[in-house]
């Protein structure tokens, strides 16, 4: 009988896998001494070696721009040190806060803004920094959302995942609980009916959020485990990051929002590259997002368009940068673009 497939996390399992070129192996040590490495199963399935830039590759697999690191790049891009004030809690803005509850992934993203701190050697948080952090959101009755994140919260066992949750049940000013996972789609085998059930909660809303990038990353494992969130009554959104060589092209991008609504996923986010250290060969502009807004906008689904934000560096939260459609003309009429480029003043003339 053969082995189950495992999950890939050193070069010499990415080399015999036939991922990595022996050129590169070298200067991929220097990578991967680093930065953890990750790629399951389900991801490694979706990878085209004959495609030297194929858009999951890219993703998951190690490369050798990572170690060029530009001067605006940084440890902590989006400030989250700045705004934590005790460990696991990053509490950002007045209603809402994020519950870090574990440095561990299922796959580490090459693009990750956490990227210097996850990782399978990072500390998880300590039964006593588990019971500081929900004695944080229960003193803070202005903590309306806890959003779960990481890491990864849904590599936790059903077991203490559920404890988590029902400890925020008994929270009453809580009174919804985000998850945001990669799980669902690069691993979505851990999607069992008992890891469903234990995010379900008596009195609290919660909601999934997927991270996926390519309409490909969209398997029949994925739609399946999506499916089973969904049917038992979890609402699902997306979040995506605009990247370079992956998505940032009309049809492509297109391609993934339509493949996510399909699954009944609603498109939140997608975000703007982080300034994350090594990561600028997979950034784009924000011009090219918002060219990319622009047309989603008005040919494809109103279901299909994601807010495309930028999480400002230094700690001062997400703002949309989306494309404008509202400008003034040479008396000072107000004009709104349609998607077609047309311009139609506002109101309109008697």
């Amino acid at each position: 009988m053969n082995a189950a497939p495992k999950t890939l996390r050193r070069l010499s399992d990415l080399d015999q896998a036939g991922l990595i070129p022996a050129e590169k192996r070298a200067v991929l040590e220097q990578v991967a001494a680093r930065y953890a490495i990750a790629v399951t199963p389900a991801m490694e399935a979706l990878i085209d070696r004959g495609d030297p830039n194929d858009p999951i590759a890219q993703q998951f697999v190690p490369d050798p721009a990572e170690l060029d690191v530009v001067p605006q790049e940084r440890a902590d891009p989006i400030g989250d040190h700045a705004h934590s004030p005790v460990d696991g809690i990053v509490h950002r803005y007045p209603d809402r806060v994020l519950l870090k509850l574990t440095h561990v992934c299922a796959v580490y993203c090459r693009f990750c803004f956490r990227r210097e701190m996850v990782g399978p050697d990072a500390e998880p948080l300590t039964p006593a920094q588990l019971d500081a952090a929900l004695g944080y959101i229960a003193a803070h009755p202005d903590i309306w959302e806890v959003v779960l994140t990481g890491g990864d919260p849904l590599v936790l066992s059903a077991r203490r995942l559920r404890d988590v949750m029902v400890r925020l049940s008994t929270i009453a000013h809580v009174k919804v609980i985000r998850v945001h996972s990669r799980v669902p789609i690069a691993d979505p085998a851990r999607i069992t009916g008992e890891l469903v059930r234990a995010l379900k909660v008596e009195g609290k809303a919660t909601y999934v959020v997927a991270h996926a990038n390519h309409a490909r990353e969209l398997t029949s494992a994925a739609r399946e485990a999506c499916a089973r969130i969904i049917d038992a009554g979890i609402p699902m959104l997306s979040q995506s990051v605009l990247l370079a060589g992956v998505n940032d092209d009309p049809q492509t991008l297109a391609a993934l929002m339509r493949a996510l609504v399909e699954c009944r996923i609603k498109p939140y986010y997608l975000h703007h590259g982080d300034l994350a250290p090594g990561t600028a060969h997979l950034r784009t502009s924000i011009e090219r997002g918002q060219e990319l807004m622009r047309v989603l906008h008005g040919r494809y689904s109103g279901l299909c368009q994601p807010t495309y934000v930028l999480d400002i560096p230094g700690g001062h939260g997400k703002s949309p940068v989306g494309p404008s459609y509202l400008s003034r003309d040479d008396e000072g009429r107000t004009q709104v673009e349609d998607f077609n480029g047309g311009l139609h003043c506002y109101p309109p003339e008697p």
